[in-house]
């Protein structure tokens, strides 16, 4: 190889060694609570099945504001910040509750959907909202507001470092030999072993870990948000999209009325029918009056895949309706970025392909580091004691 090339190789073999040695537990821990929650909803339900399901009855369901009322008769609730309602008879109402006024957030309650009956709190729900924080933002305080977002983002940017860089120092000479880009040599001991499965299984997740890099970046960066949007989004989109939120007025009246969820759910049924399986209406943070309302179609079967609703709810004013089949590809692809970060789009086989995936990052911390010491060792000069030396030497 020209000096050139060795010059480009040792340089792109010393950012891959120093972004692995400094990344090397942290990715490790992003990939494993992104491992864990990979099936989350399908272990929540199964936890939680004699909670979220009553025995259907021939009286109607109570409608929100109602069910809320008597649900804060019964017990103290606290603040309640959203509902899912379902148009399945037999479901039950999941209520979620705002955060306090020292940012606790208390579990959410399945309640009956025809007395306003607490049936319980769903078990695991604490569990993984912990996951879920140490996942994006390493629990530290803020969340999304704090530090661990850019943390997580430089780590995601430093594994597309290592990914491109690890590809090109393992090309091989035989590019076209499939038997040496994925098969590992595990006649091999030692450091001939480590090497081999660092370059091989990491050929095989690569391209896994490059979705869930770039996806993941979504989540921490907003010029990576906006820019994704202004590429895949048609203009009109993109502009509305990309307009900065403004910045609540100081003193600003609370409305005049209390917000409630009936008459924004009654114009949210106008609107949809008998098509939809579940919504979830979430009342404003601050103090305006529009309820957003996500809904999933009774064909559903991603949780990106869904419509949403604005809706006053002191007029009952449709304010806009976003419908996923009204989408381009690309405002498609923007809506289901979740679901190809964790490889849900391919349904529950690509779930478990990229849980697997994720779970094998610490393989390439442990890997790693025994081929940094086993390399610091051979390049340690061989010098002879003095106190060992012998007369004569």
């Amino acid at each position: 190889m020209s000096r050139p090339g060795n010059k480009i190789r040792a340089s792109l073999f010393q950012a891959h060694s120093i972004a692995g040695l400094v990344l090397a537990l942290l990715l490790a821990l992003i990939a494993l609570t992104g491992s864990v929650m990979s099936f989350e909803d399908e272990i929540v339900e199964h936890l939680n099945a004699g909670i979220m399901q009553v025995a259907p009855r021939q009286a109607p369901a109570l409608m929100p504001d109602e069910l809320l009322a008597r649900l804060e008769a019964t017990q103290d609730a606290g603040k309640v910040a959203a509902v899912t309602l379902s148009s399945d008879p037999s479901a039950a109402v999941r209520v979620r509750f705002g955060r306090d006024e020292q940012g606790a957030r208390r579990t959410s309650l399945y309640v009956d959907p025809y007395d306003a009956r607490v049936l319980g709190s769903p078990r695991g729900e604490e569990f993984f909202a912990t996951v879920r924080r140490l996942h994006r933002w390493l629990l530290i305080p803020g969340d999304a507001k704090g530090w661990g977002r850019q943390i997580t983002g430089i780590a995601a940017l430093g594994l597309i470092v290592m990914l491109i860089s690890g590809l090109v120092l393992r090309w091989p000479r035989r590019a076209g030999n499939v038997k040496m880009w994925l098969k590992p040599n595990l006649g091999l001991s030692g450091r001939s072993l480590h090497r081999s499965l660092h370059a091989v299984i990491g050929t095989w997740v690569l391209p896994i870990y490059l979705v869930m890099t770039l996806t993941g970046l979504w989540y921490s960066f907003d010029w990576y948000k906006d820019g994704v949007v202004w590429l895949l989004s048609r203009p009109h989109v993109a502009a509305a999209k990309m307009q900065p939120k403004q910045p609540r007025a100081p003193g600003r009246p609370e409305p005049a009325q209390p917000v409630g969820f009936d008459r924004a759910w009654a114009t949210f049924r106008q609107e949809e029918g008998g098509h939809f399986s579940r919504a979830l209406l979430t009342l404003p943070a601050g103090p305006g009056t529009v309820i957003r309302i996500r809904s999933w179609g009774k064909d559903s079967t991603l949780d990106t895949t869904r419509d949403e609703f604005r809706i006053d709810a002191i007029t009952g004013q449709l304010v806009s309706a976003e419908r996923y089949a009204d989408k381009t590809f690309g405002e498609k692809m923007i809506a289901n970025v979740l679901d190809i970060h964790r490889g849900a789009i391919l349904g529950w086989p690509g779930k478990l392909v990229f849980m697997i995936a994720a779970a094998l990052m610490p393989l390439f911390s442990v890997t790693g580091l025994l081929l940094y010491l086993s390399r610091r060792k051979l390049r340690r000069p061989s010098q002879l004691r003095l106190g060992r030396l012998v007369p004569g030497e």
